[in-house]
């Protein structure tokens, strides 16, 4: 079961790291685009607080035009998420962060006032049906990829340590047997260790792909990569290719190179 105190403090911290970060950023940087395609900075925390306002219960806004029709729109959720985005562009950065300010406190007290049987009740998610605990722990893998977003664009390296990456690693652990063994087209039989210094990740395949706590032997691929390099590639923040330069393989380096190039798997 996952630990109610534990998401929600993480997420108090995540919240408090993006609010200093945004704090920080002067005009340009707030207008500065992202790797998201179609979104500045500003629009990021435009998305942050469109999602905390739809966990709230309110009602998502008339965006005023046809976000359907968007290239980079593909699906419901990103049609939704364009419609907050919409809704704040017009509004200044003080304002927007200000709002920022204030959805996350509320939040924050509201997920903080969850009895134990609310909080780890069944829910639909991102991920399916789950549960809240499974949705607020995707909430923080979010928010900080998203922490992440607003830093690559203006040049502010940081926030790859602690609480707030380890829940947001776990969270992508969950779907890393999908990746290796569908979309990476890793082979019956083989196994694969992603090494990210802090932690190593282990996946075997036997008939499906699943992560374990351990090989019994040397895994077919040793992947090594700094942690930010691997949370971008599973966002597809970045392009595999150019990532290359930054990933050693130990083993079967075809497999490798053919996990590490279909990592994203992200909406």
């Amino acid at each position: 079961m996952l630990d109610k105190e534990r998401i929600v403090e993480a997420l108090a911290a995540e919240w408090d790291a993006l609010d200093r970060l945004l704090t920080g950023l002067d005009d340009a940087q707030w207008e500065q685009d992202t790797t998201l395609p179609g979104w500045r900075v500003r629009d990021v925390a435009a998305h942050l607080i469109g999602t905390e306002l739809m966990l709230s219960g309110e009602p998502t806004p008339d965006a005023g035009g046809d976000v359907e029709s968007l290239p980079h729109v593909h699906n419901d959720i990103g049609a939704r998420n364009e419609r907050y985005v919409a809704h704040f562009r017009s509004q200044s950065h003080e304002a927007v962060l200000a709002k920022f300010r204030e959805v996350t406190s509320a939040r924050l007290a509201s997920l903080r006032a969850m009895s134990d049987e609310e909080f780890h009740a069944p829910a639909m998610t991102p991920a399916g049906q789950q549960t809240y605990a499974r949705f607020m722990r995707i909430r923080v893998f979010d928010c900080w990829m998203h922490e992440q977003d607003v830093r690559d664009a203006v040049g502010l390296p940081g926030g790859e340590q602690g609480e707030c990456a380890d829940l947001s690693v776990d969270e992508i652990t969950t779907a890393l047997g999908f990746v290796v063994g569908k979309r990476g087209g890793a082979p019956d039989g083989s196994s694969v260790t992603f090494d990210l210094g802090s932690r190593a990740l282990h996946v075997a395949v036997d008939g499906r792909a699943k992560v374990v706590e351990s090989l019994p032997g040397e895994a077919s691929v040793r992947i090594t990569l700094p942690l930010g390099v691997f949370t971008r590639l599973c966002g597809g923040r970045v392009d595999p290719e150019k990532a290359l330069p930054s990933v050693a393989f130990d083993g079967d380096e075809a497999l490798g190179e053919q996990l590490v190039t279909h990592l994203a798997f992200t909406i």
